[in-house]
């Protein structure tokens, strides 16, 4: 019997080789996300090849959207930015093919890996391994989320972290007490973009933008928290937000006025 990499089919996140699947899944334990009704399910990187691919959509100049179809675990879709000292894939997503592997190629390769929080974990080691063993860079206060421990993990500390020259990772909490998003100045035609997830969570009216501490759960985020976001954001040039999904996750402009507006609203409706 082989070792295998077990995937989560509920979250998409990766385990550490074992010969036999892992009892459970601590990420999809934890009350942010939950188990479907069917229980713990695992699959594995050679199944996920032969049931699902992956897709490219250039967002903007310098931004490439990558998502799988059908969709898998969480179905968020990652990002690829292009910058004159290397490309950085924000966010993961499980399934990694050798068509995506030559698609990256193709765009310059990659020279580092960010991700916002534990839910998009999932199959980061094989992607750095892929692209020559790059830095992954995480949030020191979510590393006991990480499921397959690896030397190319970067765990960080503090409130900013700069990543190549171009780009710097913001922590903001929330969601996760690691939470990060990525600044981008060049983005939007040098106005700046803000890739968020869904630490700052772009809503289906494509104007506003929300915070919780689940999701799926429906458990909002303290007012105190939501207040630490909007503070850790507020130093930022930013007119665009990218969220974590294909569809309604994008204020292609005037972005930082619609944060205020909606933290505000938020504030409001938690409190009043």
């Amino acid at each position: 019997m082989a070792f295998t990499h077990y995937i989560c089919i509920t979250c998409g996140t990766q385990f550490s080789p074992s010969l036999t699947p892992p009892k459970t899944c601590p990420i999809c334990e934890d009350e942010r996300q939950y188990l479907p009704e069917g229980g713990q399910q695992w699959t594995s990187l050679q199944k996920l090849r032969a049931s699902h691919k992956n897709c490219f959509l250039k967002k903007e100049k310098g931004l490439y959207g990558i998502g799988t179809i059908p969709q898998f675990g969480i179905g968020q879709r990652a990002l690829l930015v292009r910058t004159p000292s290397g490309n950085v894939l924000w966010d993961c997503i499980s399934l990694l093919d050798e068509a995506t592997i030559d698609i990256i190629a193709g765009l310059g390769g990659l020279a580092a890996i960010a991700i916002s929080h534990p839910h998009y974990y999932t199959t980061m080691v094989e992607w750095s391994q892929a692209f020559g063993n790059i830095p992954i860079y995480l949030h020191e206060d979510d590393r006991s989320y990480v499921m397959r421990p690896d030397k190319c993990i970067e765990y960080w500390q503090g409130e900013t972290l700069q990543i190549m020259t171009d780009l710097t990772l913001i922590r903001c909490g929330g969601h996760f007490q690691g939470g990060v998003v990525l600044h981008w100045p060049a983005g939007a035609a040098e106005k700046g973009v803000l890739l968020t997830g869904d630490i700052i969570q772009v809503v289906a009216d494509r104007k506003h933008v929300s915070f919780m501490y689940s999701y799926p759960n429906l458990i909002p985020l303290s007012a105190k928290k939501v207040k630490q976001i909007v503070s850790a954001v507020e130093p930022l040039a930013y007119d665009r937000i990218y969220g974590a999904w294909w569809e309604r996750s994008t204020i292609e402009k005037n972005a930082k006025a619609a944060l205020h507006w909606s933290a505000e609203r938020y504030l409001q409706h938690i409190t009043d």
